[in-house]
């Protein structure tokens, strides 16, 4: 299969996204990431492939093949779709397994995702995988229903940094709520301006002054 200049960005895309994914899951998961356009050679991404002994240049393999070639002969099967299922390799390892297709042009299958997950890994190794990262930082969530209440939580946390600030004069303390909410990306939301404006006190004029003067001076 000859891959096309975007079905080839579609598929980087795809090898960022999955070194985030394996940080993620821990050491107890391989993920590996084909490209179709040799099968040869088609692994071009393995997370933890000491697992399996596997490394880039890797070929497919006879059950990853197998999958593509009942997804790709299933007319019923829509874009969203993959298979998951339980496997045993050659050295009698357990494995709860998925096998993802990746799509480019024209709606073409272009690669393959490929999660193992070794059950039999030691639990030690699997509860370090769920438990905090000690090197990753500790940050405060808010899991809104809706936009309105983001930007709420966002305004909200943006007044406690500059109301409590005592270097910041009463009067440009609009000025400065204004450019932490365009720092956090408050203003890449429909209608936020309005919603500041609303929550704040002040006028969609005064938002959008701010919000002018803020770009000029970051030019």
């Amino acid at each position: 299969m000859k891959l096309t200049k975007t079905d080839k960005l579609i598929l980087e895309s795809y090898a960022s996204m999955l070194t985030g994914l394996s940080a993620y899951l821990g050491s107890a998961y391989e993920i590996s990431l084909h490209s179709l356009e040799d099968y040869q050679h088609s692994v071009i991404k393995i997370l933890n492939g000491y697992h399996s002994g596997r490394h880039i240049g890797a070929p497919i393999t006879d059950l990853a093949l197998n999958m593509l070639t009942r997804i790709q002969e299933d007319s019923d099967i829509d874009l969203g779709s993959y298979y998951a299922y339980n496997t045993i390799n050659r050295s009698g390892e357990r494995l709860k397994s998925s096998t993802i297709p990746i799509y480019g042009e024209n709606n073409k299958i272009i690669g393959l995702i490929c999660i193992n997950f070794y059950l039999d890994s030691p639990l030690s190794e699997i509860l370090e995988s769920l438990s905090a990262k000690k090197e990753a930082p500790e940050l405060n969530e808010h899991f809104s229903a809706n936009v309105n209440d983001t930007i709420m939580n966002l305004v909200s946390e943006a007044k406690n940094q500059v109301m409590f600030n005592s270097s910041i004069p009463a009067v440009n303390r609009n000025k400065a709520l204004i450019e932490v909410l365009y720092e956090q990306g408050v203003f890449n939301m429909k209608d936020s301006v309005l919603q500041v404006a609303e929550i704040l006190g002040i006028s969609r004029n005064t938002v959008y002054l701010h919000l002018r003067n803020i770009k000029e001076k970051n030019k």
